[in-house]
Order: structure tokens, then sequence, then C-alpha cells
């Protein structure tokens, strides 16, 4: 207990001494929140123009989140950088031979990354959605309205598992520009692409961000996944558990 007591302690050191790593932390908050009240803002000036569907099926919970979308970008530079910045460096040796306990030096850098995102991330979530409730005015929701906490705390939580997944994925691959090269365009381009296309569709609402992003949605009418937000979310798990397991295996395998 005193050796993983002091590992994350050194973890937490490391995160905290690396400009880079906090400073996208406060771009994925600002970059989140700005375009969400952005976008709430133009959703209440273009609401008369909307068909009598569309009224029905706005969502203006989740209108507040538009800016995850990019926000999200932010948190998947910050998981990369966090677990990669050692291999670039060349720090992972000093790293291992400090702590040759490889399942021990992982799972406290994990949770040290994951409990500062996810402070970050419902900090992030909860100013999204209250500020983004301003701007809509006679359209918002009320944190007392059904689903709505749901939805807002699953913003939170949304972020938090993006970040984490990133740095499964990043410690299988143990290359910040290889690992960046493949998250990025598959979670910014990628993914929506194949989402919009009939043919590949069904396939994508698999994918760890659409199937995360049912958690933030309060109105579903038109949506046709099947699976709910909770359904949704424990996909995303899987993913993140599958990336977690892969960085465990690829870490205790393979030389520094």
């Amino acid at each position: 207990m005193a050796v993983a007591t002091q590992v994350l302690q050194s973890e937490w050191t490391k995160i905290k001494s690396v400009r880079s790593t906090v400073w996208t932390l406060g771009l994925a908050l600002v970059v989140t929140v700005a375009l969400g009240i952005l976008i709430s803002a133009l959703s209440k000036s273009n609401f008369d123009k909307l068909s009598a569907k569309e009224r029905l099926t706005f969502d203006p919970t989740f209108t507040s989140f538009a800016g995850m979308g990019l926000g999200q970008l932010a948190m998947i530079v910050f998981g990369v950088l966090v677990v990669s910045n050692e291999y670039s460096t060349g720090m992972i040796r000093t790293s291992l031979a400090a702590v040759p306990q490889r399942g021990t030096f992982l799972f406290s850098k994990i949770t040290i990354a994951t409990l500062l995102t996810l402070v970050v991330s419902m900090v992030t979530s909860f100013l999204a959605f209250f500020l983004g409730q301003a701007m809509l005015g006679e359209h918002k929701a009320s944190i007392g309205d059904p689903d709505v906490l749901r939805a807002v705390i699953g913003g939170g939580l949304y972020m938090t598992l993006i970040t984490v997944f990133s740095m499964g994925v990043a410690t299988m691959l143990r290359s910040p520009m290889l690992s960046l090269g493949i998250l990025m365009p598959f979670f910014f381009l990628i993914s929506n692409i194949l989402g919009a296309v009939p043919a590949t569709k069904k396939v994508a609402q698999y994918f760890p961000d659409q199937a995360g992003r049912k958690i933030m949605q309060v109105i579903t009418l038109d949506d046709d996944a099947p699976y709910g937000p909770w359904g949704g979310f424990a996909i995303m798990v899987l993913w993140v558990v599958a990336a977690l397991v892969g960085a465990y295996v690829v870490l205790r395998e393979r030389d520094a």
C-alpha cells in the first residue's frame, strides 16, 4: 500500500509539472463551453424557422453540449501526452526501473489522470449546460426536468472515458505522433462520416464515441439505435476496458 501511494504521488507530480498537459485540460473546458454557448444562441435565433418535426425533436440539453466534439479532441491530446511523454523523452526506462511492478505503474498513472480528468469534465459539462440553457431562453431545459441531470453527469463521464480510452491506446502504441495520428482523425472525421452513411451506420453506432454520446441525449425520437442511454454508455465502457487490458498486456510484455 505504501508503494502504491508513493507511485500515485509521483504520477501526480509528473502531470502537474508538465505545462502542456495542464493547458490541454483548460483548452477542453474553454472550447466546449464557448462553442456550446455559441450554438445555443444560434439555435434560439433560428428556432422559429424550424419545422414542426424539428421543434418536436429539439433537444436543448444536447444542444448545449455541441462543443464536446471539439473539446474531446483536447481531452484526447491530454490522455496521449500523459502516457507518451515518458516514451518520447526516454524517461519510461527510469520510471519502470523505479517501479518494476508494471501493473502498479500503469494503474497509478491511469488513476491520477482519470481523477483529474473527471473533475475537469464534470465542471465543463455543468458549465456548458447552464450557460447554454441561458442562451436558449424560453426554449431551455431545467436541471430538474426528466433525464436532464443524467445527461449532464453523462457529459462529464463521456469526456472522462474518451480520455481513459486514449491513454490505453497511447500505452499500446507508445508514440505520441502515432497515437494522435490515429485517434484524432478517427473521432473527428472517420466516426462521424461512417455514422452518416446508411451502409455503415449500423456498425458505426457501436463505436465508443457514438455509443457514449447517447448518455447526453434527452430527446431521441428519431434515433434508431438498438440501445438506450445507459446501453450506449455500457458499450463505451467496454471499449475503455478493452483498451486498458491491451495497454497492460503490451506494457507487461514489451521492453521499455
